[in-house]
């Protein structure tokens, strides 16, 4: 069974950037894909991006396609998102999350393994 803890989070300013990390322990990480979803207080839980089992092929929200940046490290069994110019509205708490697929599907209720969030706080 895989076990993820997330890192990274903290407070930045508008235009700023974050590194998140998400490190897993227990089972084999490269036979899962990997996703981070975030959730902003009384909104729903949504999609922010995802990567292959094998890391080729990554997938974003529209919301932040162009500013953030999924990758991996099999070899770390860690995944990543690079944040870059960071608005108030990606204010919210980051989960990572895996399941066995090779391919990372976009719905929250996919994924059976998530850490325990990290919260991301940008001001204007």
């Amino acid at each position: 069974q895989v076990k993820l803890a997330e890192s990274g989070g903290g407070l930045v300013q508008a235009g700023g950037s974050l590194r998140l990390s998400c490190a897993a322990s227990g089972g084999t990480l490269p036979i899962y894909a990997m996703v981070w979803f975030r959730q902003a207080p009384g909104r729903e839980r949504e999609f922010v991006a995802g990567i292959s089992r094998s890391g080729s092929s990554s997938y974003y929200a529209d919301s932040v396609k162009g500013r953030f940046t999924i990758s991996r490290d099999n070899a770390k069994k860690t995944a990543y998102l690079q944040m870059n110019s960071l608005k108030p509205e990606d204010t919210a708490v980051y989960y990572c999350a895996a399941d066995f697929k090779a391919i990372p599907t976009l719905s929250q209720y996919d994924y059976d393994y998530w850490g325990q969030g990290t919260q991301v706080t940008v001001s204007s």
